[in-house]
């Protein structure tokens, strides 16, 4: 029986090491797939104009240049463009932050006629595509007279469905006995939101900052909508400008070096929050 135990333990052992292998192959292949385009854009942005065309293509340029990046805050206003998606994007995503917390806790916490028929139509919300209800918020936002302007950009992104239930499920997981202990010591209900429960939340808080940020940096659609002048233009609009640009492949250098300024916040804050980020994700369906 030890004789037979060894051998297949032996046996084992030989299967897995190439299994293993087979996996850090593929993970590498996927990973290698990802970064490439990453790779071509920033190598693109610093090469020399003789140098794109190149056949067979050029890795990495022998004189790599950064006139491209100064090339594209002179061709087009970028730096009011930055200025723009960032004002847009942190009051949005601070927005979506305070009010997905409040109903969070309120959907988790408090009990009240109709809260599941309404934390689902909270959820339906989710279902329902962006293009829908650029329509009706076009013209609710030309009544009010916010065409163009940053009102305009940030109302309709103030609050989302993901986040009041990313918030909602991880408020759930809060012991009860904590919030009662902090009503006895005399804590109101704004109190304990604040200073009780979020200083808990920090892993949902971190995926929730980058979910909203990444989704207002880059979104497109409703920029488009609601903007009609150059002042008030995106990032994204903007680097959608450079498309001039491309009819000539001497040009491309700087419609890539549009393109990696324009992911550089949206990178930054995945580094910076993304094992809080991971954390968040895997703890959110633990309590339903």
């Amino acid at each position: 029986m030890h004789i037979y135990t060894k051998s297949y333990r032996v046996s084992q052992e030989r299967w897995q090491l190439p299994a293993r292998s087979l996996q850090y192959l593929i993970m590498a292949v996927l990973i290698f797939t990802m970064l490439f385009p990453f790779f071509w854009m920033i190598a693109s942005s610093v090469k020399l104009p003789a140098e794109l065309g190149a056949v067979p293509p050029i890795w990495w340029s022998s004189q790599p240049s950064l006139a491209p990046y100064k090339t594209v805050f002179e061709v087009i206003p970028f730096a009011r463009a930055l200025l723009n998606s960032l004002i847009v994007t942190i009051s949005s995503t601070v927005g979506v932050l305070v009010t997905s917390i409040m109903a969070g806790y309120i959907f988790a916490k408090h009990d009240f006629r109709g809260k599941n028929m309404l934390f689902v139509i909270v959820l339906a919300t989710m279902m329902v595509p962006q293009f829908v209800m650029l329509i009706p918020l076009y013209r609710m936002m030309n009544e009010l007279g916010l065409v163009n302007t940053y009102p305009g950009l940030i109302l309709p992104n103030l609050a989302n469905g993901f986040g009041i239930f990313l918030m909602r499920q991880f408020i759930s997981g809060i012991p009860d006995e904590l919030l009662e202990a902090a009503r006895i010591d005399g804590a109101s209900e704004w109190t304990i939101l604040w200073r009780v429960i979020t200083p808990l939340l920090r892993p949902a808080i971190s995926a929730l900052i980058l979910f909203a940020f990444v989704f207002q940096w880059n979104n497109f659609l409703w920029p488009l909508t609601i903007v009609n002048s150059q002042d008030m233009s995106t990032v994204v609009l903007m680097l959608n400008g450079l498309r001039t640009y491309t009819s000539s492949v001497s040009f491309t250098n700087i419609v890539m070096a549009g393109a990696v300024i324009g992911i550089l916040p949206s990178v930054a804050l995945t580094l910076w929050a993304q094992r809080y980020f991971i954390e968040g994700i895997s703890m959110t369906g633990i309590k339903g």
